[in-house]
């Protein structure tokens, strides 16, 4: 199949009601190099210009921003720029069978598979805390002997039958429990909801960070700013990888899913966030463009 070329905008705009002293801020906003996916070229801008920057890689090898504006400011804007190219992510049919428990038994045997990370990916997070809601209402797709792409998709499409998507409905905060009780929210519940269900029952997953490129209705025009940041999960077997589900759409990521960062949740991987000296209240503006290249 032939590779897919995109170029991402994505630009944040904070506006201060009384300009900002200073302001120290964290981006991941550096999509990252994969086996399928080629950064071409990546920028950051910021408006105004930071008087300190500094370009590292986090704790889970995402490419992360740091950098301070110590001049007063009424508003803040950071504008992401990068070109990536997208092949095909490796077909989870052609791994071995596996049954689901045969995948948290091998974790017990060899926690050290994948350099830990399996291990890391199965515990619970500040987001994603452990859930006897999530278990239960995951069992159903994990009956005894089931294999683990069988049981995890299947659990992917029952998500994405079981809840409505609503924008709204939750905030950044909103818990797996109450996305139980409300059965609605946005990719970012459910991609939470995933992780609970699978961790519960001591499978490994991971949260991805990213964006989809969606397709404007039968004759319109696509609308630059319209897109948005999604997210979606990655789950582990032995046998067969990081698989990545898409709770939201009902279906693995395939050519249109550009990868920015992964995490145990969404709290590690904010496209950015930061500490303010001043401001008095403020408000936020995001605009996304995923345009095929």
């Amino acid at each position: 199949m032939t590779a897919c070329r995109y170029i991402v905008d994505h630009e944040t705009r904070y506006a201060y009601r009384v300009p900002v002293a200073q302001s120290w801020q964290l981006a991941h906003l550096t999509p990252r190099e994969l086996p399928w996916q080629r950064v071409f070229s990546h920028e950051l801008r910021i408006e105004p210009a930071a008087d300190e920057r500094r370009d590292a890689r986090d704790a889970f090898g995402n490419g992360v921003t740091h950098f301070a504006v110590h001049g007063p400011h009424p508003l803040l804007r950071v504008r992401m720029l990068a070109e990536v190219e997208l092949g095909e992510r490796p077909d989870a049919h052609s791994g071995d069978s596996l049954a689901w428990e045969a995948v948290c038994d091998s974790l017990r045997s060899d926690p050290a598979q994948d350099g830990l990370w399996p291990a890391r990916m199965s515990q619970q997070s500040a987001l994603v805390p452990w859930s006897e809601s999530a278990c239960a209402y995951a069992a159903p797709s994990f009956a005894a002997g089931r294999g683990w792409l069988e049981a995890v998709t299947h659990l992917m499409h029952r998500i994405h039958a079981d809840f409505k998507f609503e924008p709204g409905a939750t905030t950044v905060t909103t818990l797996v429990d109450e996305v139980l009780e409300l059965r609605r929210g946005v990719c970012q519940d459910f991609a939470h909801l995933m992780l609970a269900c699978l961790r519960s029952h001591g499978l490994p997953a991971r949260y991805m960070s990213g964006y989809l490129l969606t397709d404007p209705p039968p004759g319109r025009s696509r609308l630059l700013g319209a897109d948005a940041s999604h997210a979606w999960i990655a789950a582990y077997s032995p046998a067969h990888g990081w698989v990545e589900f898409d709770p939201t759409n009902d279906h693995g990521a395939d050519q249109r899913y550009i990868t920015l960062a992964w995490g145990t949740d969404f709290a590690d991987v904010v496209p950015l966030r930061g500490v303010i000296l001043g401001g008095r209240g403020q408000s936020m503006a995001v605009e996304v463009s995923v345009i095929p290249g």
